[in-house]
């Protein structure tokens, strides 16, 4: 072929067998397998002839070794894993969209055991017969909370959904309309309740609800009295609602249990580490509640599952729900989740040993010299385009916990140099394109980066990144 280049006809164009055993496309073979690499060149081989048929296809684009980068490179585009690691530069610690909380160390190894060889996930070792795959988190639940027996599914909502199945199903449930919630992907209260087949009775109003409001709804047909707790929102002003303590003693007084959806779930008094307070779920079982269910993947500081806490007869009800099959906790997540309790035996060393509390204790002023301390490489990266200056920030806990508390922070706000207008959202794109994307947030016509949850043992890839911004 003629190296000067001008257009090529479709009849010009390699064939496979040919283009195959050239040496350029070695490495694909060798790296793809010859199957994978037979295909994509198949397709690279369509899209050319598709160009040489409009009269738009160049001379230098039909070389074997033009031809094999490209199809290198659709293949380890193609071979990249959907799920990759990110830097959350967003200023929300626990990111619903990011993967909520991060597992310790402990937890991870404890993982990588459980995947890589048998366990003894129903065996019981002591007796030799089958066992209970949830007896060692049961056990560790009860002794951090004072429950009488604990249950574990894959998320809180199932959690709920499990408790009013088993409890409500074609029965009343009562509810405060201020608590009736709609969490993340337009999950709603209502909507669970619904599914479970539980009548929904509310009470009250939006923003003021009564002890008398429960007391009058109270029939035959009532089940349970469900009480939610509003983390995801907060009204304020002119309100009222109904303590558990004393919500437990009428349900107490009627005969029927209250389910408490407590959302977060924080086994500890976050107050001791300077913390906005949130209600645990030992003071919620103390104060009455017959059952308590939360989340593992929040304040808890675990993997994605929905922990129901409380009074034993009622649990050993929900276990014996069919459904509860369908929704248990495979055995890396029991793994996980086990490992991540365990740590709370310790609670002096909690804000060390745990990476959710770990981040979410930071101080303002660390994180500050953090900033000032890698600037010089955001400057470097951005090469004059746009400006970054080191801004004080506030960080949020997310995924509803705590919802109008906010984190002294700090990180950068990048905006165009003086003299250039635009190229933020450009900017932002970028970042996400990285081979492990920096995901920050736009506001006010300016990118923010929160480097809260930038940990010092990943300082150095992250500069890496900035490095790659223009290569």
């Amino acid at each position: 072929m003629d190296a000067k280049g001008g257009p090529v006809d479709a009849r010009e164009l390699p064939s496979i067998g040919r283009l195959l055993d050239t040496a350029d496309f070695a490495p694909s073979i060798q790296t793809h397998g010859r199957t994978r690499t037979l295909a994509a060149l198949r397709a690279e081989l369509d899209r050319l002839r598709a160009c040489a048929l409009a009269g738009e296809l160049q001379r230098d684009a039909v070389h074997a070794g033009a031809i094999a980068r490209r199809v290198g490179d659709a293949l380890s585009e193609a071979a990249q894993p959907h799920l990759r690691a990110v830097f959350n530069l967003t200023g929300t610690v626990l990111h619903t969209n990011l993967g909520r909380a991060l597992l310790p160390e402990t937890a991870v190894q404890a993982v990588a055991r459980a995947l890589a060889a048998p366990l003894n996930l129903e065996f019981d070792l002591d007796g030799g017969v089958r066992g209970d795959r949830e007896a060692a988190v049961e056990r560790l639940v009860c002794e951090l909370t004072g429950a009488q027996a604990a249950t574990v599914v894959n998320n809180n909502a199932a959690a709920v959904l499990l408790l009013l199945n088993t409890l409500a199903n074609r029965r009343e449930a009562i509810v405060s309309r201020g608590e009736l919630v709609e969490i993340g992907g337009a999950f709603r209260i209502p909507d669970v309740m619904r599914s479970a087949g539980a009548r929904l009775t509310e009470v009250g109003t939006t923003n003021r609800t009564h002890p008398s409001d429960y007391a009058d709804a109270i029939s035959a047909r009532t089940a349970l009295l469900l009480k939610v707790h509003a983390s995801n929102y907060a009204i304020t002003g002119f309100t009222a609602s109904v303590a558990a303590a004393e919500l437990a003693a009428l349900a107490q007084a009627r005969g029927l249990p209250l389910a408490i959806d407590l959302g977060s779930g924080s086994l500890v008094d976050l107050t001791r580490w300077g913390l906005p307070k949130e209600p645990t779920v030992g003071e919620t079982l103390a104060a009455g509640a017959d059952l308590v269910s939360f989340s593992g993947d929040k304040l808890l500081g675990g993997p994605q599952a929905g922990i129901v806490a409380g009074r034993a007869e009622l649990i050993a009800r929900l276990k014996r729900n069919p459904l509860k099959r369908a929704l248990r906790l495979d055995k890396a997540t029991l793994a996980a989740l086990e490992s991540v309790l365990m740590l709370y035996r310790e609670p002096d060393r909690l804000a060390e040993t745990l990476p959710t509390l770990r981040l979410l204790t930071r101080p303002a002023s660390a994180i500050e010299q953090q900033a000032l301390r890698l600037l010089p490489a955001v400057r470097e990266a951005l090469q004059g385009k746009f400006d970054a200056s080191v801004t004080p920030m506030h960080s949020q806990i997310g995924s509803g916990a705590l919802p109008v508390d906010r984190l002294p922070s700090s990180g950068y706000r990048v905006r165009p140099a003086e003299g250039r207008r635009g190229g933020v959202s450009r900017l932002e794109a970028a970042l996400r394109a990285l081979p492990r994307p920096l995901l920050g947030r736009v506001a006010d016509k300016a990118l923010w980066l929160d480097l809260r949850c930038l940990e010092e043992r990943d300082e150095a890839e992250f500069v890496a990144q900035w490095r790659l911004l223009h290569a």
